[in-house]
């Protein structure tokens, strides 16, 4: 798919995901953003970049890593992510943290002006996944660390049937390489061909908790990566796609709601000093 046009594609998919996002997976991403922020190990004092930062459910927990004398910038394609992100930021009054649009392709920021640079689940939506990690290793102060947290191998995530549901109703070419960097040692090789030392990486396995099929169902179409192309859906072919994916997961289905297998990879480098 041309680079421009998925990047469109994301830009005004997460647009419409926005409202919905925290709703329905701050606490099924917790896991993996967990498991980042103790690999990053932010100090006090630290300026931490926060790549494809969504609504902030990651900034907020870094910038009170960074505290008072610490800040925290993210950066999202997405204007509406960002709307919202700055809006929770006014609310809290949280003063050490700003929101700015950017591509992460292109970021529009100094050499090696981040002692942090953090990227939770945002790499598989980059039409460049080398291009992006390049560029936070380039605004990384020399020493300082990159961890970036994306989405495990497809058999190991049962809601992953939900990008083929989309793309025989309508042509979305949402993520065509969704899966690829949570793929084996995929995300590591990426960071050592961009120069990073000391690479790690986890493998963590949880599951998504639905209350409902209507719960699950928003997650998968309404606040995830195919919000878009759902949106193009007449209430007809909503509601067909609906029981399709639900009948997905029929095997994950439990008395309290659906428990569907997940699996996060997480990998942090460091740059070289000098």
């Amino acid at each position: 798919m041309e680079s421009q046009l998925q990047k469109r594609v994301q830009r005004y998919g997460w647009d419409k995901a926005a409202l919905y996002y925290e709703t329905f997976w701050q606490q099924q991403l917790k896991p993996a953003q967990d498991l980042l922020l103790q690999m990053a190990s932010i100090s006090e004092g630290e300026k931490v970049l926060d790549v494809a930062c969504g609504t902030g459910l990651v900034s907020f927990r870094a910038a009170e890593q960074a505290g008072k004398t610490g800040s925290v910038l993210g950066t999202d394609i997405s204007d509406r992510m960002i709307e919202v992100a700055k809006k929770i930021a006014e609310e809290k009054m949280v003063s050490n943290i700003t929101f700015e649009r950017m591509d992460a392709e292109q970021l529009q920021l100094a050499d090696d002006s981040f002692d942090v640079v953090i990227c939770a689940l945002g790499l598989m939506y980059v039409p460049d996944p080398s291009g992006a990690i390049n560029e936070m290793l380039r605004v990384l102060k020399p020493g300082g660390a990159m961890v970036a947290a994306v989405w495990g191998e497809r058999d190991h995530c049962g809601w992953a049937e939900i990008f083929e549901i989309v793309d025989k109703r309508v042509s979305s070419e949402v993520c065509p390489m969704f899966f690829q960097l949570g793929t084996g040692n995929r995300l590591d090789l990426h960071l050592m061909k961009a120069g990073f030392d000391h690479i790690e990486s986890e493998r963590i396995v949880t599951s998504l908790e639905y209350t409902s099929g209507d719960e699950a169902c928003g997650a998968a179409f309404e606040g995830g990566p195919v919000a878009l192309a759902y949106y193009k859906f007449t209430d007809d072919v909503k509601q067909e796609a609906r029981k399709e994916y639900i009948s997905s997961i029929d095997a994950y289905k439990k008395s309290t709601g659906y428990s569907v297998p997940g699996e996060f990879v997480v990998t942090k480098g460091v740059k070289r000093p000098g």
